[in-house]
């Protein structure tokens, strides 16, 4: 059995944390492949090394004073080497890279040693190979990562090494440019690492016990996520829900490679799995509730609408031409209403209105503003009766008045609009009726 493992900054502060990767790792001999991120803040008031790496570069580029914060940098590697008690030294490592910030070899370069370092520590630690990023991981001359010949070559690279540690968030260019990955970086590596030796299953450790049905900012302790699916995922993800990003998941997805995420701190818990598809019974009628605040709805009435062959394209055409996206398009008889995000369209607005009055010639167009949109996504959902009922119920008893409702065909999900000043209380009363009910 294979693993890939990646550790986020938070699970590598410091060398404390390091003890606790170094435990997790040596317990499980399959987790063969480490993947780590630059260390993490150690509390709320520290900073994260890839921010100082960008303010040393930034200072180093600019003419300006950098040596101070150059030194907080090795002084936060300096305290993980000696903490673990490692005869090792990044002198050499940090003089080249010195040289390079002031050649002015770019930030992508300079937000990539944080990972780079990192690593080095983590292979001197664990007595594993490293294997530098930026060596089998690639990019085109445009910054377009390229799946097919990084699979190629981390392959054949990997092949030979029975462990290794693969620094996180960054690979390079064919003229040897260091090039990052925009989002989700360490994420996207370990998923790369892992569909690139078949790996049974890819752990992504983090400082959370996995996916949590509800953002905790609203919920107090939300309970965890047990199993959840790549659709499901993609449903809360696409709703604000703070989960791995979409880049991270594709390249596992396409191997049916499951995911698990876990909690370095507590690894006694066992996360959430992802998955393609499960048997499993969720625990819970709903998986996970999301939404986001800041939508504007455009309501177009006009009779015999229904028997107008091309109304909605014409009214989709306006929006296209002012480069507004639309959220959902909910729809009756006589009216056909497009929700938007209110930031892009406000600029428009007027524009917009006069340009569907052209296109359709509507009796009536209302525009609502300050308006919020909140998911409710589960498998589970589809074999249980009543619960479009009992979600309009919970939000009734809680005073909070629906805007509107849009079911997808697929019965995995259920987008409820409310006002944005609604939104917070919508959120635990759906999250009261399925999960602290059904607990």
């Amino acid at each position: 059995m294979k693993k890939v493992v990646k550790f986020g900054g938070s699970s590598l502060a410091s060398a404390m944390q390091f003890e606790k990767v170094g435990n997790i790792i040596r317990a499980d001999k399959s987790r063969k492949y480490v993947v780590p991120s630059a260390p993490g803040k150690r509390n709320d008031k520290d900073e994260k090394v890839t921010d100082l790496l960008y303010q040393c570069y930034d200072a180093a580029e600019a003419g300006k004073s950098y040596k101070s914060i150059l030194e907080k940098i090795k002084e936060r590697y300096m305290e993980i080497i000696s903490g673990l008690s490692l005869n090792m030294s990044l002198n050499e490592e940090f003089n080249v890279i010195e040289k390079n910030f002031l050649e002015k070899a770019g930030r992508d370069y300079a937000a990539s040693r944080g990972e780079y370092l990192n690593s080095l520590i983590m292979a001197e630690y664990l007595g594993f190979e490293f294997i530098d990023a930026a060596e089998v991981i690639f990019f085109d001359e445009d910054g377009n990562f390229e799946a097919d010949l990084t699979d190629q070559v981390l392959s054949e690279r990997l092949s030979k090494a029975e462990t290794a540690v693969i620094p996180g968030f960054y690979g390079s260019k064919h003229d040897g440019t260091i090039k990052t990955f925009s989002r989700g970086g360490s994420d996207v590596t370990g998923s790369v690492v892992a569909k690139a030796i078949h790996a049974d299953m890819y752990e992504n450790w983090t400082d959370v016990s996995g996916v949590l049905v509800a953002d905790p900012r609203i919920i107090k302790d939300p309970e965890v996520i047990e199993t959840i699916t790549y659709r499901e995922l993609r449903e809360l993800a696409y709703m604000g829900a703070s989960v791995l990003h979409e880049d991270a998941i594709f390249p596992v997805r396409k191997e049916g490679i499951p995911i698990n995420i876990r909690n370095t701190n507590k690894p006694e818990d066992k996360g959430t799995l992802i998955v393609e598809s499960t048997c499993r019974q969720p625990r819970y009628t709903i998986t996970g509730i999301a939404g986001k605040k800041g939508f504007c709805s455009i309501n177009i009435e006009k009779a015999m609408m229904n028997a107008e062959v091309g109304f909605g394209r014409k009214v989709l055409e306006v929006f296209e031409k002012y480069g507004i996206s639309f959220e959902h398009m909910p729809s009756g008889i006589d009216t056909m209403t497009v929700f938007v995000h209110q930031s892009e369209f406000e600029e428009y607005e007027q524009s917009v209105i006069a340009g569907i009055h052209r296109a359709v010639e509507p009796d009536f167009v209302e525009m609502e503003s300050d308006l919020a949109l909140v998911a409710v996504v589960g498998r589970g959902m589809k074999a249980t009766r009543g619960t479009a009922g009992r979600i309009f119920s919970a939000l009734a008893h809680s005073r909070v008045n629906v805007k509107m409702i849009d079911q997808g065909s697929s019965e995995l999900n259920i987008i409820i609009g409310v006002r944005n000043s609604d939104f917070e209380e919508a959120i635990k009363a759906i999250y009261d009726i399925f999960i602290t009910i059904e607990v």
